[in-house]
């Protein structure tokens, strides 16, 4: 009897974190699937390419986050004479660790860059009902890699 009970009480703990997950968690890999999916096909439409970040988090003091990545065609810009080359993975999540910090786009300017953050422009940022969604590329002109991230962060925002 006693080992029913534990296994009841085991079940309903599950049940109750699942209940109390916020909404915007629950699916967050459905939902990233399909913002990684728009950024494919807009990087497509712009010839561009890199990598896509779609991430989110709970408040506007980030504490932990929940994040998805796509290749879109290459995940680096090899060295080559007078080019050290790009981390085009590393360049999208520090776009995405300055929307964190700043909740703005990504090289906004303001504030000014800090140490570990590029400064780089093609993040954007939408805040969802519980926290902030953000949705980077690296690996584009900046500007075209803003449009990438513009078209995820649309689906994400279908949900906010």
């Amino acid at each position: 009897m006693k080992i029913l009970q534990f296994a009841i009480r085991i079940s309903l703990l599950a049940v109750m974190a699942v209940v109390a997950a916020p909404e915007s968690t629950k699916n967050f890999d459905t939902l990233a699937d399909a913002a990684l999916a728009a950024m494919k096909k807009r990087a497509a439409e712009l010839k561009s390419g890199g990598v896509a970040v779609v991430a989110y988090f709970e408040g506007d003091n980030i504490q932990s986050w929940t994040s998805k990545m796509a290749v879109v065609g290459r995940m680096k810009d090899a060295p080559s004479a007078g080019n050290t080359g790009a981390n085009l993975l590393g360049i999208a999540y520090a776009k995405a660790a300055e929307m964190a910090d700043t909740l703005k786009e990504s090289g906004s300017g303001a504030p000014p860059p800090m140490r570990g953050e590029l400064g780089y422009q093609g993040g954007a940022i939408a805040k969802g009902k519980s926290g902030p969604w953000v949705a980077a590329l690296s690996g584009g002109k900046s500007e075209d890699d803003l449009k990438v991230s513009r078209a995820g962060l649309a689906v994400l925002a279908s949900s906010l």
